[in-house]
Order: structure tokens, then sequence, then C-alpha cells
């Protein structure tokens, strides 16, 4: 296995046991990550993004699949299941994530999922008549940023 393959492999094997630390050690200090609720996290805001997910996920179970890497690159595939707090409906999220790396490190992490398959299973009639719009993902958006703000003021 490639090491950048085995560096992906061990940070879903921390994310399956909700080891924040252990997802945040596979990162360079200066990642970059993004996904349709998280347009452009850096750095330390990664790593708390993920502790706070597996912090609040409290029936959440990740599974990942056909990891892939090379020198410079990677991909995976990964499902995550669990239950949306705000709503209490169960979500299936199928993921496809795409890396970089640098010194032995991800550096850079972006997820792609459809938003509208999403927020269809999260919220219910509002994602169904609104998930494919602008407007909810950035309202989303902006709710996942005001609670990763408030988050990281409680606990860093």
């Amino acid at each position: 296995m490639h090491p950048h393959a085995a560096l992906i492999t061990r940070f879903y094997d921390a994310f399956a046991r909700r080891d924040a630390a252990g997802m945040a050690a596979c990162y360079h200090s200066q990642v970059r990550f993004s996904d349709p609720a998280f347009p452009d996290l850096r750095g330390p805001e990664a790593a708390a993004m993920w502790a706070m997910l597996v912090t609040r996920g409290k029936d959440l179970k990740v599974i990942a699949s056909d990891i892939h890497a090379d020198d410079s690159s990677g991909k995976a595939h990964w499902d995550a299941h669990y239950t949306f707090s705000q709503t209490g409906r169960k979500v299936l999220n199928r993921i496809d994530a795409r890396f970089k790396f640098a010194d032995g490190l991800i550096i850079e992490h972006i997820d792609h999922f459809s938003f509208a398959r999403w927020s269809r299973q999260a919220l219910g009639l509002p994602g169904l008549l609104l998930g494919h719009t602008g407007f909810l993902q950035r309202k989303v958006q902006a709710k996942a940023a005001a609670g990763l703000k408030a988050w990281r003021a409680q606990n860093t």
C-alpha cells in the first residue's frame, strides 16, 4: 500500500473511532478542507470541524472504501450514517473525497456530495423543495460556520 493510501486509511480509521486528535494528526498544519457545508476551512479550523462533528455525532458511523493514492494525490469514498441533530432525521451521506499531500501529510481534502440529496434527508420537505438552490446551501453554510465558531470558542 502506498504510504499516502495508508495515511488516508489512518484518517478514516480515526474518524470511525471518533478520534479527532488522530484525524488531525493526518493533516498538515496548512491543510485546506472544503465540502458543500464548509466550503473553505484552513489549518486548525479543519481539525476543529472534525472534532465538533465526532463529538456531536452520537450515532455517527463512518465506512471508508476505494482508497487510492500516489505521491501527490489520493481519493476515497466514504459513507456517513448519522442522525441530523437539528431535525432528528436519519442521514446516509455518500461522499467522494480527493486529497493532496505535502510533507507526508494531507494538505488538501475536498469532499464532494450531493447537497440536494443530503438536504432532502436531513431537512425533509424544505430540503426537498429548496435543496437544489444556492439559497438553502448558503443558509446551511452560514449556520455551519456559526456553529463551528461557537464550538471553537467553547472548546479551544
